[in-house]
């Protein structure tokens, strides 16, 4: 099925000093490794087609199925899966109680939410919660392929209008994760092309996008925002995002 939603990945892998984000307990990038997933969904029917569409990705492995909250985190406990994808509206506990009981007992373990509803509400609390990704069911088989192994790789998987959403909600509450708290940040340091690209981030851009707009390599965007996450002590470009707002540096020099 086709969508008009066009979702970004934004970097969490751990660049700067002070990161709170721990490294995958598998590696990344090894071309013998398959990436264990667990699929929990009560649906029988979706869970079935699902898993016959990411058993035949090559450098995926569906490990486990699930079909309620409690289930999830047993199967999580026995089968180590790299990537959970959690239906958020199972029978049982509460998809969003899940999450959280998953995030507490299984933190190195990355979690996709799926999930056909558009309460932003709900999407805000999961990325509180912890949740890696979200990705609609109405989602094309290439994308929530491409979300899974994005997010195994250390990012965030989120849709435009839903980041737009995450960064506004965090900014009106005057707030901000709590693994930025007590860090020294300080943008002066920041040299005018930095500021560009910071701003830039907040407006949702991509980095090809931003390659494009600015007349630099996409390469040369990464180095840039690497110096940048060194340079705030931020880890993400969500949190970017959010020190952007607060200290004015989102509409730019």
């Amino acid at each position: 099925m086709s969508t008009n939603r066009v979702p970004i990945s934004i970097s969490t892998a751990t660049t700067g000093p002070g990161s709170g984000n721990r490294p995958s307990t598998t590696p990344v990038g090894d071309p013998g490794h398959k990436i264990r997933i667990l699929i929990a969904d009560d649906h029988l029917l979706f869970r079935d087609g699902v898993r016959k569409l990411l058993s035949a990705v090559p450098d995926f492995n569906v490990v486990a199925e699930a079909g309620h909250g409690d289930e999830v985190l047993e199967m999580t406990a026995r089968h180590q899966p790299d990537v959970v994808l959690l239906d958020l509206s199972m029978p049982g506990q509460d998809g969003l109680i899940t999450l959280q009981r998953l995030r507490s007992a299984h933190p190195d373990v990355r979690v996709i939410l799926l999930t056909s509803s558009e309460e932003r509400d709900e999407m805000l609390q999961a990325v509180r919660f912890g949740t890696a990704g979200i990705v609609q069911k109405s989602t094309p088989t290439e994308l929530l392929i491409k979300s899974i192994r994005k997010v195994h790789a250390g990012e965030m998987w989120l849709d435009r209008s839903t980041t737009a959403e995450v960064v506004r909600q965090f900014a009106s509450k005057n707030e901000m994760p709590k693994r930025m708290s007590g860090r020294e940040r300080d943008s002066n340091s920041l040299s005018t092309r930095e500021r560009e690209i910071v701003a830039l981030v907040a407006q949702g851009y991509k980095n090809k996008e931003m390659a494009e707009k600015m007349f630099i390599s996409e390469q040369t965007v990464k180095n840039h925002l690497h110096n940048i996450f060194d340079k705030l002590g931020v880890s993400d470009r969500l949190e970017l995002a959010l020190y952007a707002i607060h200290n004015n540096l989102h509409l730019g020099t």
